[in-house]
């Protein structure tokens, strides 16, 4: 079939539309990202056609993004592999040669390379938790940082909570996936579910909800659980509230680094917290949460559960322990075998 002309801002503006059904919301929003890059890329190489792509020019491609965003080999491999699926999408509308896909070079990476350790330690989230119990007690960031530490939830996900999806006398929150009024779910449906909750859990809640939270609703008329002035806290409003908790300067009233905390730009403005080299993302609580539990041999079949992921990516994304310490866990199981 013969290639039809379109610029490659049509192009990805068709891929994203295309996208849109199969993707949440944050993952589309990384594709759009990514291949802003490319379309910069084109821009520059004054391709106004999608038509004139070859292998050797995805080539370029790859080596000018390499440098252009110093990137480490991790974050180019997902670079290129958005841009090979594009390129496939894009020969399905006749837009490049079938078989374009085949030549984006997207590099291959170890098995270290391809999981990531950092994470929070069980003793420094129990000293945030009890910081914030004894000065900023059902705070914004205590409740926040307590449902990701106790129920494992995504930044997404506690994004996406109602106050109807609390359920105070059952000790329990439900987690709904909401599209169409912008509070999707990362896994959609799959991410429904109840988790329950433990009782210091549901104080923290139920103070915030009495004395702290912002009386607020969205533009769709629902009340979320976690609120700000402005309306429901949005994920970056999430990760700002850990990256600010989990900084040695705010729980330890220290700095590792040697910095004089007054004068210091990521300890004294909350919106650059993640500056700080100690500071941890909502993920890394997350996983350093995942990895307790395991180590507390609670069964991995609930723990995958209760983070809404599947065993295989629990064992190679979540889970933290050293070969030496699951060898030892087991250990307890001998006398049965």
């Amino acid at each position: 079939m013969p290639l039809e002309p379109i610029s490659p801002d049509d192009a990805v503006e068709l891929y994203l539309e295309d996208k849109d059904n199969e993707l949440a919301q944050a993952s589309l929003y990384a594709h759009q990202s990514r291949l802003g890059h490319f379309i910069r890329w084109c821009e520059n190489e004054e391709i106004t056609n999608l038509n004139e792509l070859t292998g050797r020019k995805l080539h370029r491609f790859r080596l000018w993004r390499r440098e252009d965003g110093d990137l480490a080999t991790a974050s180019e491999k997902t670079q290129m592999d958005t841009l090979r699926v594009f390129i496939r999408r894009s020969a399905s509308i006749d837009a490049v040669p079938q078989n374009l896909s085949e030549k984006v070079i997207s590099p291959s990476l170890s098995e270290e390379e391809n999981t990531r350790d950092v994470m929070v330690d069980p003793e420094n989230a129990e000293e945030i938790l009890g910081y914030l119990r004894k000065y900023e007690y059902a705070s914004e960031r205590h409740v926040v940082f307590r449902l990701i530490w106790r129920a494992g939830l995504r930044r997404g996900t506690i994004v996406a909570l109602d106050l109807e999806g609390y359920y105070p006398d059952e000790q329990s929150i439900e987690t709904v996936h909401r599209p169409e009024s912008e509070t999707p779910l990362k896994k959609k449906q799959r991410g429904e579910r109840f988790l329950g909750l433990v009782d210091e859990t549901c104080d923290v809640m139920d103070a915030w909800l009495v004395d702290r939270r912002p009386d607020q609703t969205d533009d769709y008329g629902r009340e979320p659980l976690v609120t700000t002035t402005q309306g429901r806290a949005q994920p970056g409003t999430i990760q700002s509230y850990v990256y600010s908790v989990t900084r040695p300067c705010f729980w330890k009233r220290e700095c590792p680094h040697d910095e004089e905390i007054q004068e210091c730009e990521a300890a004294s403005d909350r919106t650059k917290a993640s500056q700080c080299p100690s500071s941890k993302s909502p993920h890394a609580v997350r996983r350093g949460a995942v990895t307790h539990w395991l180590s507390e041999d609670l069964p991995e079949r609930f723990v995958s559960d209760r983070a809404n992921m599947s065993p295989e990516i629990l064992r190679a994304h979540y889970d933290r322990r050293s070969p030496r310490d699951r060898m030892e866990q087991r250990r307890g199981y001998l006398d049965n075998i």
